[in-house]
């Protein structure tokens, strides 16, 4: 289903970002899904010390758009999010968290993904809708 690429040229694109700031790093491609993998610290965290809902959304977000990246032609066009839906339904104080990215469906111009983020314990910690418009480059 993906472009074939590595892991290690997938995080090398995230130089330089919000994804290398909140230390973000994809581990994992599947078949019919993709993980990456977000620490739980005060880089992410809310005033009071949980995992920040926001963080989270860019996690899913990151995860969803670069698993559409791998699905079409990056010399001709692009992905861009355009709505995502989150429900954080546990919190986090520390440790890692990991989210995986599952298509829902994979149209020419609309891919919407359902993404979990877990815990080390496989516990759920947000659910994520995310959609993403793929636009001819100009």
């Amino acid at each position: 289903m993906f472009r074939a690429v590595s892991i290690e040229e997938i995080n090398q694109l995230s130089k330089n970002s919000l994804i290398e700031h909140l230390s973000i790093e994809f581990i994992e491609i599947g078949d019919d899904f993709m993980s990456a993998t977000m620490p739980v610290n005060a880089s992410t965290h809310q005033p009071m010390g949980y995992l920040h809902g926001g963080a989270s959304i860019a996690l899913a977000e990151t995860l969803g758009s670069m698993a559409s990246l791998l699905l079409i032609d990056p010399e001709k066009y692009s992905v861009f999010g355009i709505s995502v839906s989150a429900n954080h339904v546990n919190s986090k104080k520390e440790g890692l968290v990991t989210a995986f990215a599952r298509p829902m469906n994979i149209g020419s111009k609309i891919h919407l993904w359902d993404i979990e983020i877990k815990d080390e314990k496989m516990n759920l910690i947000s659910t994520v809708r995310l959609t993403n418009m793929v636009v001819e480059k100009r």
